[in-house]
Parts: structure tokens; sequence; C-alpha cells
């Protein structure tokens, strides 16, 4: 996280902690002031102090250091957390992996500009979560130390040195996805210095919405990540990435752009079939699914013919392993589509609150998508009859290519 930069023209150094910043707030000591506490502490003392009460002084307050260090470190970690879901929510508006949002003309026009804050917020974040596990470092260093200082006024050996706290709770980041998440960043600005008032709105919306989708699925990848995720979570969306992934590399064969096995996993075959499928319609060659690449995979599945077109929206198997671990479907896995079958994607539709349709329609995906972005939220029961504002957008988003698919 250290080395993500800040997207302004000139970011103040950051060192330790000074007084009245974040960090003091939330308990964290500079290193120097941990030893100068200790010091003061071990001083403190009656004159009649022995080394072995003085030695005994400073470990108990290198281990109150250390607790205080703790608890703040895992404070900015939940900040930092917390910070990164406002930003991803700021992305999706633009990028709609998650939800169904439809921006204007003049949020192209104006593109970008409300993403400054909470991308500055979520770079200051991750610096004060960094600087905050180097703190528990430091505070476990002091500790080590007093430990020994301790053992040689009692004649004993120092106690063993636990494993370090630090990294447990603020994990660091991967350089693969902090170069990711920089190259994504460099790549939207890029986007955005390239739309002018001359330019048609069709390819400025395409240029922003290709841009945004690639920096927005970095971050998702960079939130799971860092832990931001409960395990339940962290299972639950790799299992719906793994099937909307599927079902993409199906689509993708059907349409002659990819050759690999359909496994699930959004990796390069996956990325180069993508791109080559925005490079056949003039597209920006992101590798992500945006709005206009979905449209175009339908629209190149659709020229396969009806049975191909029906099966590029979910393959049969994709739909029972969905419903499997939706807990509707309880029979196999077998790619055979049977009425039985039908019924169970009605009762999921309607237990999702979209209209009955037995198919795999771009309602129901997007609701599906809605649903993983809530993971760990309390459930909404779901209006038994679809609502008009469903049936509206049924006859609207396919229309648009507004089903997205989305992947880790």
């Amino acid at each position: 996280m250290r080395s993500i930069d800040r997207r302004r023209a000139a970011a103040p150094a950051r060192l330790r902690p000074r007084r009245g910043s974040p960090l003091l707030a939330l308990g964290v000591r500079p290193a120097g002031a941990v030893v100068l506490a200790s010091l003061v502490l071990v001083g403190c003392g009656d004159d009649g102090d022995t080394d072995v009460e003085r030695a005994q002084a400073r470990v108990e307050a290198a281990q109150a250091d250390l607790l205080d260090a703790e608890e703040a470190a895992e404070a900015a970690a939940t900040a930092f957390c917390d910070q990164t879901k406002d930003y991803i929510v700021a992305l999706d508006r633009y990028g709609d992996l998650l939800s169904s949002t439809k921006p204007t003309v003049g949020d192209v026009r104006e593109a970008g500009t409300d993403l400054v804050e909470p991308g500055e917020d979520v770079v200051s974040s991750a610096e004060d979560a960094v600087a905050a596990r180097e703190d528990v470092v430091a505070a476990e260093q002091d500790l080590a130390e007093a430990q020994v200082a301790l053992a040689e006024a009692t004649g004993t050996s120092p106690e063993p040195t636990p494993t370090s706290t630090a990294t447990t709770l603020v994990p660091e980041v991967a350089p693969a996805s902090v170069d990711r998440v920089k190259q994504a960043e460099a790549d939207l600005d890029a986007a955005l210095e390239g739309i002018s008032d001359q330019t048609p709105l069709q390819n400025a919306a395409e240029q922003f919405n290709a841009a945004v989708v690639a920096l927005e699925m970095s971050w998702l990848r960079l939130f799971s990540e860092v832990g931001c995720l409960t395990d339940e979570q962290q299972e639950q969306a790799a299992s719906a990435v793994h099937d909307v992934t599927a079902t993409l590399q199906h689509s993708l064969a059907l349409a002659g752009h990819y050759t690999a096995e359909v496994d699930g996993v959004y990796g390069p075959a996956t990325v180069d079939a993508v791109v080559s499928l925005q490079e056949a319609h003039g597209l920006p060659a992101t590798g992500a699914v945006d709005k206009a690449t979905a449209a175009a995979l339908q629209s190149d599945v659709a020229a396969q013919g009806g049975a191909a077109e029906q099966q590029s929206v979910a393959t049969t198997a994709a739909v029972q392993q969905t419903l499997i671990l939706a807990g509707f479907w309880t029979g196999p896995v077998d790619g055979e589509w049977t009425p039985a079958l039908t019924e169970a994607l009605k009762a999921f539709q309607t237990d999702l609150g979209v209209p009955a349709t037995g198919t795999v329609d771009a309602v129901t995906i997007a609701a599906l998508e809605r649903a993983i972005a809530q993971l760990g939220e309390p459930e909404v029961s779901p209006s038994a009859t679809p609502s008009e504002d469903d049936a509206a957008d049924e006859e609207i988003e396919p229309s648009e290519g507004e089903s997205s698919t989305s992947s880790d």
C-alpha cells in the first residue's frame, strides 16, 4: 500500500505520526515516543528501586505500548477497508459491475470529478495503515529489548520472541496488485484527457466505462487480498465469480474468441479472448468486460443462431451450480435443461425479486450481482409480484447490453 501514489499534484511527505494526526487520534504512538515513555517510566521509580524492578517496569510499559499499537493497527485496517469500499461504490457508478446505473451525458462530460476525493481518502487510509503496521513492529522490538534487559537483570534466559502480528493486523499488498491499480489509474487519467467537447458521446462513454471497469476490478481484487472480506464472504464471492467467468468463457467460445478449457478462472486466456473480441469491434482493448464489450459479445453470439444465443446468457451447468449454491436445486449438474430446472430458476428469481421468467436474463444477472455486492447485509424479503420498474428494466436492459459480466 505504501507505493500507491496520491493522485494530487503534490503530496506531503508522510513520515511518522505528528501531533493532531489521525493516527494519534487512533492511539498510535511514534516509535520514539514509545522508547521515551518507557524510559520515563523507568526513571520514575524510587532511588531504592533495584535493577530488576526497573527492568520489570520497562517490560510492563512496553507491553502496554504494544497493545495500544496493535489496537490502533486494527482500527487503521478497518478504516482502510471502509474507505476502499466507499471508493469502489463511487467507481461502480460508472463501471456498473455491481449495480445497474445509467450515467447521463453530463456524467461523461464531467467524468471522474467525483472520484478525486474518495480516491485521495483511500490512499490516505492506506498510508495510515502502513504507518500503524510499522508502529506495531517498533513496539514489538521495544518489548523484545526490554525482555532481554529483564533477563540480564534476573540472570535468566530471555523469553523467545513471538511471531510478529503486524502483517496479520495490516496485511501487505502484493506488488503486482499495487502495479495493477496504478496502471488502471493511469489508464483512466489518459481516457479522461482524451475526452473533449468534440468527442462523440458514444466513443466517450465507451472509453470512460472501459477504463473505470478496469480500475474497479483492480480495486476489487486488492479489497479481497488485504482481508476486507470475511471467510464466508470470500467463499461466496469466489463461487459467484467462478460461475460468471465460466459463462463468459462459454460465450466467448461460441463467438470464436476462446479455445481454452471452460474452467471459470479469469486468467490470461480469458483476458486474451476478451481483448480479441474488443479489437474485432474497435473497442478499447482492456481485457475487462464493460457495457460495450458485453453488447458486442451478445451480438456475436446471437449471430450464431438461436440455440447459441440462449447458451450465451448462461450455460445450463452454470445455472445448475448457481442454484445449488443458492439452495434452489438439488438435482445433478449435468448440463441438461429440464422442466424441474426451469421451476427452480423461477423460484430463485422470485426470491431475488425479479420477474420469474424461467430464463437467465439481464434482470436476473443484475439482481444476482446486487446480491453479491450486499454480502453480509440483512436480507430484504422480496415482493411476490414483480414491480412495474422491474418489468421496465427487463425490456430496456437487454437491448442496451446492460448485463455486465464481472470477475475477480
